[in-house]
């Protein structure tokens, strides 16, 4: 296959329907290493007597690694080729997910393992967020903002079915069995980066066409986008990452119905939002519904917080997911259209930006619980706040310097 710029038609070969559907896999393997964890720290507490302090090292070793991956993914990527990389995260994830199920409940220091079983996730995951995205819009297909939504729906489709299973799995097997869990995801990244052996993959920007990363950092406008996908990655995983925990130890849910209403339905309507907007994308204008979006963040995060009943509480969970859903595929269809020659370091600089929003968001929810042990999580999601507040402050400077759909 010919380097360069894949030229747009209005039908995809075939070929490039199986990379399209192994890109959704790979958006779907993500969902599973980011939330394998967050499904079972209250087995983490009560089976391998972590403390909550230990659970929140393990989100921030997630996230933090990711961000490792992304920095070096700006340097090497390009260099390794798309390929390569994709099947290299493929196989991280399924070692790190073997780790976490068949390691862990064997070793006398767990939390070790589960620290280098996140470290292997996170490479795989960090690799997956920098690499899906410029390969889905090298693909050749026009209206790139609607496909790169509707493939962030993926994820959120992921995070259901991994959280329906899971729940009936742990169900089936006893929370005894858990580490089963973990090992039976791991057969997905590897069917899913064998696929990817085999796809065609085409190059965003045309080798030697790609703007300078000096060029890029220099661009007013790159980094308040890059601030919007620091803000929206923080409000997503802040709630994403506790919403398990929350629903069990701050609502007092039982812990399948907890995991259903709570972080199972805050990624149905995440995925329906983005789903709708890759199908009907077109009626949206950007920034407006940014800033909606924004809004409603802010509204579901003190619905959870100040609910006076449980259901209540479960229902703003459940709304943020709504809430979260176009601020990070749309923080990146703003960056692809404000600069096309953005190539593959722009993705990657993104992804980190978000990949910090990840880190620092579900940071402060644990920190500002542990300083407030009377309001417990409620405390740490009401200071979540700050964050879909300063999106809309950052879109909103957008807005006025200039005129972006």
């Amino acid at each position: 296959m010919k380097k360069g710029r894949v030229k747009p038609m209005e039908r995809l070969s075939s070929g490039y329907r199986w990379t399209i559907w192994a890109c959704y896999g790979g958006y779907i393997v993500q969902a599973v290493v980011n939330n394998i964890s967050p499904l079972l720290f209250v087995l983490y507490q009560t089976r391998l007597g972590l403390s909550l302090g230990s659970i929140s090292l393990l989100i921030a070793a997630n996230f933090g690694f990711q961000i490792i991956t992304d920095l070096l993914a700006v340097r090497y990527a390009d260099r390794l080729g798309y390929r390569r990389c994709m099947v290299l995260a493929h196989l991280c994830a399924a070692a790190g997910l073997v780790g976490i199920g068949l390691l862990t409940p064997l070793s006398s220091r767990p939390l070790l393992v589960l620290l280098l079983s996140t470290l292997l996730n996170a490479v795989g995951g960090g690799l997956l967020e920098v690499l899906v995205s410029p390969i889905v819009e090298a693909v050749p297909s026009k209206e790139k903002d609607k496909a790169m939504s509707l493939l962030h729906s993926f994820y959120c489709w992921g995070c259901v079915a991994f959280i329906l299973l899971t729940t009936l799995g742990l169900r089936l097997a006893g929370e005894e069995n858990w580490g089963l869990i973990p090992c039976f995801w791991a057969l997905l990244p590897l069917v899913n980066g064998f696929v990817f052996t085999k796809v065609p993959i085409g190059r965003l920007v045309a080798e030697g066409e790609e703007l300078p990363l000096k060029k890029l950092s220099s661009m007013k406008m790159f980094w308040l986008l890059a601030a919007v996908m620091v803000c929206a990655g923080a409000a997503e995983q802040s709630m994403s990452q506790w919403a398990s925990y929350f629903a069990e130890t701050a609502l007092g849910v039982d812990k399948t119905m907890g995991d259903l209403l709570g972080p199972c339905a805050f990624a149905v309507l995440m995925g329906g939002a983005r789903a709708f907007y890759g199908a009907s994308g077109e009626r949206l204008r950007l920034i407006p519904a940014l800033m909606c979006s924004g809004g409603l963040c802010v509204v579901s995060y003190l619905l959870a917080v100040f609910a006076p009943h449980p259901l209540i509480g479960l229902l703003g969970c459940a709304l943020c997911g709504l809430s979260v859903a176009l601020m990070w595929p749309g923080a990146i269809s703003l960056s692809a259209a404000a600069c096309p020659a953005g190539g593959t370091a722009m993705f990657a600089l993104l992804a980190l930006a978000g990949d910090l929003g990840c880190f620092t968001g579900p940071q402060l929810v644990g920190l500002a619980a542990e300083l407030s042990p009377e309001m417990g999580l409620r405390a740490g999601l009401l200071a979540a706040v700050v964050f879909p507040g300063l999106l809309m402050a950052v879109v909103g400077s957008i807005s006025r310097g200039k005129k972006i759909p």
